[in-house]
């Protein structure tokens, strides 16, 4: 893996590597976790050892051409280097924040306690694993799946007020904890940030699907997008990246980061 931006002499490696290597722009070779999640790391508040304040990053996989998938499922487009980075990203993250389609379509399970960010998540006073918060309108899940049954850390599901009463006492039933975060059907963007962020869950990752990050864009909540850029044309009539309404004005997005490896681009952009 390459550092292409920022272009710098020399990183400061993980504090668990002891200092013996760096990371160098334009240098080619493997990177190790702790200089993954160092080069992730979430914005620190100057002077404490939290964050300022809920932040909300995506992370997302598309073609050259667009496409967030190819047959239904990210996995066919996605590499070795960029499911090393997924789990980065999963690792430093309080809550996955994901649709309940994507959930559906991807065959989603629990997140797991990985040795490799014990300590680090230990020190930053996080649970051994994410919390998967799953935002649905509809209820529409199989709560007998190990996402909802056995994860080390309970899912939640986020909805409105006006979703339908019978599956929310289906989900309690099966000892979910469901969270109102809106006041009609479905879960009001900018609510399930707060939400979660009263719950202690500040640093959060959304995996979308392409729906939920239109949502999260429109409501201008979005602060940080983390894009694969796969060099593939798939053509077809696949969603991009983000779908639905857009907000009254665009949004500029600067360039944070990037890394390469294989022809596969790594981009981090972050709300100017």
């Amino acid at each position: 893996m390459r550092r292409l931006f920022p272009v710098t002499d020399q990183t400061h490696s993980a504090a668990a590597s002891g200092g013996d290597s760096a990371v160098v722009s334009g240098t080619d070779r493997d990177w190790t976790l702790d200089e993954l999640a160092d080069a992730y790391a979430y914005p620190r508040a100057a002077g404490t050892g939290g964050i300022a304040r809920p932040w909300l990053r995506a992370n997302m996989v598309s073609t050259l051409d667009g496409a967030a998938h190819h047959g239904g499922r990210s996995q066919s487009i996605s590499s070795a280097a960029d499911m090393r980075i997924f789990g980065t990203l999963r690792a430093l993250a309080d809550a996955v924040v994901v649709g309940a389609e994507t959930v559906r379509l991807e065959g989603y399970r629990p997140a797991r306690a990985r040795d490799a960010f014990a300590a680090r998540r230990a020190a930053a006073g996080q649970a051994s694993a994410p919390v998967i918060a799953v935002v649905s309108a509809s209820l529409a899940l199989d709560f007998s799946l190990p996402l909802f049954t056995a994860p080390v850390v309970p899912t939640l599901i986020l909805t409105g007020a006006a979703a339908p009463p019978e599956r929310i006492l289906a989900a309690e039933k099966a000892g979910v904890e469901v969270v109102i975060a809106g006041d009609g059907p479905g879960a009001d963007p900018e609510r399930v940030v707060h939400a979660l962020a009263d719950r202690g869950l500040v640093r959060l990752l959304t995996e979308g699907g392409p729906r939920l990050l239109g949502q999260f864009v429109a409501a201008g909540v979005l602060d940080e997008l983390c894009l694969t850029v796969s060099p593939m044309l798939t053509s077809g009539y696949a969603q991009r990246i983000a779908g639905g309404p857009a907000p009254a004005v665009p949004e500029r997005f600067a360039l944070a980061s990037l890394l390469e490896q294989d022809g596969l681009l790594f981009t981090r952009y972050r709300r100017v």
